[in-house]
Order: C-alpha cells, then sequence, then structure tokens
C-alpha cells in the first residue's frame, strides 16, 4: 500500500510539474492597457489663490474619479514646480506653481506629466530640477525635459501587467533657449532626426509607444503645416499616438494608419478666465491585443460656467463637444456614439 502511495505520489507530481512547465511555455495575454491623456495644467499665476483651494485640489476635485480610470494618465505641465530660480524675462508670460501642488496632482490621479513644453525653463534649470525632485517625490513620471539632451529625450518605460508602454515628450514652441543642449538643461526639443533616433530606440524597448508634441498656434484651431506632418512621420516610424498642446483649446483629431493623432487637447485645469477655451476632452486609449479604441470624454472648463473645476459634459452637452470635433481640421476623423460613449476606431 505504502509503495502503491508512493507511485502515485510521483505520478501526480510529475503531472504537476509537466503542467507547469506547459503554463509557462504558453503566451499569457496581458489584457487590456488603459492610457489617458488630457490638455494643460496650469496651477499659478493670477488666481492661483483660488485654485489652491483644497491644497490646489479644488480644479480635480469633480473629474478626479474619471482621471484613475486608466493605467497611466498623462497631463501637460504648463508650469515649473518651485519658488526659486530666475525669472525668465523675455516673454510675455512666465509661469510657476507652488512645490507642495505635486502632491495634489498624484491625489487626482495624474501618474505622468510631460515637460516639453514653452513654460518648464521660466524660472531657469534651477526652476526645472525643482520640478523633477518634486514630482519624484510625489511619484510622478515625466518626460521632456532633463538636466541635458539625454535626459530630455529619454523614454519613460512602464510595465502594465507585462505590456511595455515607451512615452516620449517634445517641444517645438519658443524661446530656443529653452531647448536642452548636450550640457545645458532644458525641454527635448521636436527635431525630426532626433525624434526618429528615439522612437526607433523606443519601440525596442516597448509594443506601445506615446510621444507628446507641444507645438501650434496658440488660439486657434488652423494646424500649422508642420504638424500633420511631422505627426504622420512620428507614426510611420513607430509611435502609436500622438498627444498636442499648446493651443490652449480643442484642435482635431486624425487616424492614421495604425495610429491617433490629437492635435491639441487644449486647456485642462488651468488659472484662466478665457472665454475661447471652453470645452477641452479627456482621451482615454484602450490597448487590447490588435484591438485599438480611443474614447472621448468631453470636458466644460469655462469659468463662467464651472469656476476652475473641469467638469464631464454628456449627454447633449457632450454631443456637442463631439459635433464640433468633427468639424476640426482636418476634418476626416470617424466618431460613433455607443452606449452614451464617444468612440474613435484606429
Amino acid at each position: 500500500m505504502n509503495r502503491n502511495r508512493q507511485r502515485k505520489t510521483a505520478v501526480f507530481s510529475w503531472i504537476g510539474a509537466a503542467l507547469l512547465l506547459l503554463a509557462c511555455a504558453l503566451p499569457v495575454s496581458a489584457g487590456e492597457v488603459v492610457i489617458q491623456a488630457v490638455g494643460d495644467v496650469m496651477l499659478g499665476g493670477r488666481w492661483e489663490s483660488q485654485v489652491a483651494r483644497n491644497d490646489y485640489f479644488h480644479p480635480f476635485e469633480k473629474i478626479a474619479a474619471e482621471l484613475k480610470k486608466s493605467d497611466i494618465t498623462l497631463v501637460n505641465l504648463e508650469a515649473p514646480l518651485t519658488d526659486r530660480g530666475s525669472e525668465y524675462t523675455d516673454k510675455k508670460y512666465r509661469f510657476r506653481i507652488k512645490p507642495q501642488a505635486a502632491a495634489a496632482l498624484k491625489k487626482a490621479g495624474i501618474t505622468t506629466v510631460t515637460l516639453a513644453n514653452n513654460h518648464s525653463m521660466d524660472y531657469g534649470a534651477v526652476g526645472l530640477f525643482d520640478t523633477l525632485q518634486q514630482l519624484d517625490k510625489a511619484g510622478i513620471g515625466y518626460v521632456g525635459a532633463g538636466e541635458n539632451l539625454a535626459a530630455a529625450r529619454r523614454p519613460l518605460i512602464y510595465d502594465i501587467r507585462g505590456t511595455k508602454v515607451a512615452l516620449l515628450g517634445y517641444s517645438l514652441t519658443l524661446p530656443q533657449e529653452f531647448w536642452a543642449g548636450e550640457k545645458r538643461a532644458g525641454t527635448a526639443p521636436l527635431l525630426e532626426k532626433l525624434v526618429k533616433e528615439d522612437i526607433t530606440l523606443a519601440r525596442k524597448q516597448a509594443s506601445i509607444v506615446i510621444v507628446t508634441a507641444h507645438w501650434g498656434e496658440e488660439g486657434t484651431t488652423r494646424l500649422r503645416e508642420y504638424q500633420p506632418r511631422l505627426a504622420r512621420m512620428m507614426i510611420d516610424a513607430g509611435v502609436d499616438a500622438v498627444i498636442g498642446h499648446h493651443p490652449h483649446v480643442l484642435q482635431g483629431v486624425e487616424t492614421y494608419k495604425r495610429g491617433i493623432i490629437f492635435y491639441s487637447l487644449g486647456n485642462f485645469a488651468f488659472a484662466h478666465k478665457s472665454r475661447i477655451a471652453d470645452r477641452t476632452m479627456l482621451v482615454r486609449l484602450r490597448f487590447d491585443g490588435n484591438k485599438r479604441t480611443a474614447e472621448l470624454l468631453p470636458v466644460n472648463i469655462l469659468h463662467r460656467e464651472v469656476g476652475f473645476q473641469s467638469t464631464l459634459l454628456t449627454g447633449e452637452k457632450g454631443d456637442e463637444v463631439v459635433e464640433r470635433v468633427k468639424q476640426l481640421p482636418p476634418g476626416t476623423v470617424s466618431i460613433r456614439k455607443e452606449g452614451g460613449r464617444w468612440l474613435v476606431d484606429f
């Protein structure tokens, strides 16, 4: 009897080991990866005392629950997190945000920021270094700027349940002095040769590549000639989605090959009372094997209607924003409504 039990135990052990090896050999589905993006976040300036309520969480209170529905939530941080540095006075608008605002970004569900813009160096290298330190302290990732050009170009790699995601950030806005150099802190310039090299390297490390681009003309829905050209170049090079910022207003959406382009997401949580920066979108990208879908969530940012609190729009109000987006150049995007959600397949 003992010998029989030993034989059975040995057989079961062998079967168990074989099944374990087989399971390890079989491909395991990583499941859906959800990446969200919104527009400009700037919590300083003239109206800072109002947006700073509740430790700077006030602008996010009504939308934080949506920001947390993803693996990665990306924003354009439109000002350094610092109370130090030398102010760059050779331009009209200079911004900075008190360092403690970083905790509010984290609390709101923001995981990642791009610093590739025309304000990250408003208070010089000191202001940028303070920003990097505060983001590290808060546990927020960043792309698009650093202590030198190599650091500014470096991709941020996430491992989402076995799926690697690479994020890159670039700026094509002035002043050019804000662009990083070999031995100079600053932002990553959106120069075609550099960008192609970076995308090629990122593609070797990740199966999903997202690029943010700070570009275009402020205050207009009109695209500059180079925007479609560079966006398509990036997708040809291996990018899955291009997320644009800088114009402060919504610009058009385009699907191109196996990629999607958001030319500008406009403002999101911005200390302003602008009448033209009235609507924006939260973009929710879903990657599940070969299936790729972008969900568009319209957001109200018109101050006289929502104050400084970004607020989701649904129903007819949401439909109006989506209809507006459909008409924006290049005017070719196909958006379908399904179960109250606005979706784009790409």
